[in-house]
């Protein structure tokens, strides 16, 4: 479950080093995390990792030694612009975003946003960067998932949304992080809104029962339902009380149709991974 972080009057800071930060800086300035920053409840910006090379080229990659395709980027740029964000923020954890990481996660998420130091996030491209980068000037390497991207921008702008929006007024309702998938291990559980009616496909009855035990139990067995059908590997982490089988019948005599490939998963849902 996620940890609720007592508010502070101190914005947390993140600073994002890249070879293109103007994306970076485009990303941060809308919706909610624009908001938050706004407002001085986060503090975002970005370094151009080429502002630290050395020749009127601003070379920032180079061959790799023993060969091999693509290139590297090279530890010096990389190096003083972690230095130059330390000297900002010398007790913030410093992240490479790195396809060879450890998988980021809800989790990892709150330890960061419990992080009062702020956080670093380095930003990789071409083949990544010179391994003396990840073992002398990093706290650790994160990966957003099983995937190759062309550069760590979007995964560092993945690590800084999932991380601001634990911080303290960024989101205006508490009860939405409670409510979110992945708290508890689980997904969240399908969400409705007007009209009751869209095309024939009706909103299920139980939600317009006032019953609020009922209502709850409801998004609960839709919630494990949900969780079976798309990450069955988080069931497994479920606590005892919470991973056993919801229920059928439940979603089915409320309004909302089988799956054709699982009687107990309702339509829409999503589908067994394997198909």
């Amino acid at each position: 479950m996620t940890d609720f972080l007592p508010s502070s009057p101190v914005p947390f800071r993140f600073r994002i080093l890249s070879l293109f930060p103007q994306m970076v800086r485009e990303a941060a300035a809308h919706s909610i995390i624009g908001r938050a920053a706004t407002a001085g409840l986060i503090d975002i910006d970005a370094i151009d990792i080429r502002d630290f090379t050395t020749d009127r080229h601003r070379t920032a990659d180079d061959i790799p030694f023993g060969g091999g395709p693509g290139m590297v980027m090279k530890p010096e740029p990389v190096a003083g612009a972690i230095r130059a964000a330390k000297e900002l923020m010398p007790d913030a954890l410093v992240v490479l975003m790195s396809a060879s990481g450890r998988l980021f996660d809800q989790a990892m998420a709150t330890r960061f946003a419990s992080h009062s130091g702020g956080l670093i996030l380095v930003c990789g491209h071409y083949e990544g960067v010179d391994e003396r980068i990840a073992e002398h000037f990093c706290d650790m390497e994160v990966c957003v998932g099983d995937y190759v991207l062309s550069g760590g921008e979007l995964p560092a702008l993945t690590v800084m949304d999932a991380t601001a929006r634990l911080i303290p007024g960024v989101l205006g309702n508490v009860e939405s992080l409670q409510d979110e998938s992945h708290n508890d291990s689980m997904l969240e559980c399908p969400q409705y809104t007007r009209p009751r009616d869209f095309e024939g496909h009706l909103v299920p009855d139980v939600l317009f029962s006032g019953n609020h035990a009922k209502i709850a139990r409801f998004r609960r067995e839709c919630a494990l339902a949900k969780t079976r059908a798309n990450r069955p590997d988080l069931v497994d982490r479920l606590e005892p009380e919470t991973a056993p089988e919801a229920p059928r019948e439940s979603a089915h005599e409320n309004g909302l149709k089988p799956s054709t490939n699982d009687p107990g998963i309702p339509t829409g849902w999503g589908r067994p991974v394997d198909e």
